[in-house]
């Protein structure tokens, strides 16, 4: 496999809300504005707090890694070497935000549980994160 094939890219969603940087982070960086467009969880705003998200295949572990209220938030995501970044800029009555999903690894690696590699398993989220970031996050926060 080639240099520059090694690693599986990255998943990058960008939105312009309609909102506050201030009612966006209390969506993204809350345990219950979390679960209000994502899951459930027991999320806090603790460096090195370890959570678990309700997901459909059952509980999942994650940890805070990194936190600069109210602009970025970065958490792992399960055992996998997943990491999920939310960055948030002030535009008054507006916020950009953008969600990148990395830690992929290689695309033909094959990922235990499901049994799929991380190619496929990274395109199913890439096209579920356009949903949930464009319409259940948006939802919430523009209401």
């Amino acid at each position: 496999m080639s240099e520059n094939k090694s690693v599986t890219p990255e998943i990058r969603k960008h939105a312009i809300f309609n909102a506050t940087i201030e009612k966006v982070w209390n969506a993204v960086a809350t345990s219950e504005g979390i679960d209000s467009w994502f899951m459930p969880n027991d999320f806090k705003q603790e460096i090195g707090h370890e959570f678990t998200i309700q997901s459909p295949f059952g509980p999942t572990p994650c940890k805070v890694l990194e936190l600069e209220p109210p602009n970025r938030l970065v958490f792992s995501w399960g055992e996998f070497g997943w990491n999920v970044t939310f960055e948030l800029k002030d535009l008054g009555n507006k916020t950009e935000f953008t969600l990148i999903h990395s830690g992929w690894g290689a695309p033909d690696a094959l990922i235990p549980g499901p049994s799929q590699t991380n190619a496929e398993i990274r395109n199913r989220m890439n096209n579920g994160w356009e949903s949930i970031v464009h319409e259940k996050l948006r939802k919430v926060v523009e209401q």
